[in-house]
């Protein structure tokens, strides 16, 4: 695919035959939607820190509580954000190293439609399933 020929759609990347499995087209429709999730991302945070840096100083106690317990909401939303943001550039780097839709632990393929939902799967269903099951037996 030329750069110059359009996207592929989610649609064409469903219908298409098991031997184009993450082939250039593919690859470049997963890379353009986690840079634009990321540069979503990247924006967001930024309108947060100009957000947070307004803070004005209430002499209300109540005011000044129910202001903190909102940047606090901020700050916690923003940090799954960052952590969002890692798993993207992960994802961006498996697309470059040729990884990208494979299982990590099996090999197999992830899926256009898991890849669909979730960018930055780097699991099967299966495996993701077996990964949370021990994350939960060791507390973690």
């Amino acid at each position: 695919m030329n750069p110059a020929s359009p996207q592929m759609t989610e649609a064409q990347l469903l219908a298409a035959p098991a031997d184009e499995y993450m082939s250039p087209a593919q690859l470049a429709f997963f890379r353009a939607r986690l840079v634009a999730e990321r540069d979503l991302l990247l924006s967001s945070a930024h309108e947060t820190t100009e957000h947070l840096q307004d803070f004005v100083a209430t002499p209300d106690p109540a005011d000044r509580a129910s202001q903190e317990e909102d940047h606090t909401l901020e700050l916690r939303v923003r940090d799954r954000e960052r952590k969002m943001l890692h798993k993207i550039d992960q994802a961006i780097e498996r697309i470059d190293q040729g990884e990208y839709g494979w299982c990590e632990e099996s090999g197999e393929p992830i899926g256009i439609a898991r890849l669909l939902a979730r960018p930055t799967a780097s699991y099967s269903v299966e495996a993701q399933e077996r990964h949370e099951i021990r994350r939960k037996m060791k507390g973690g």
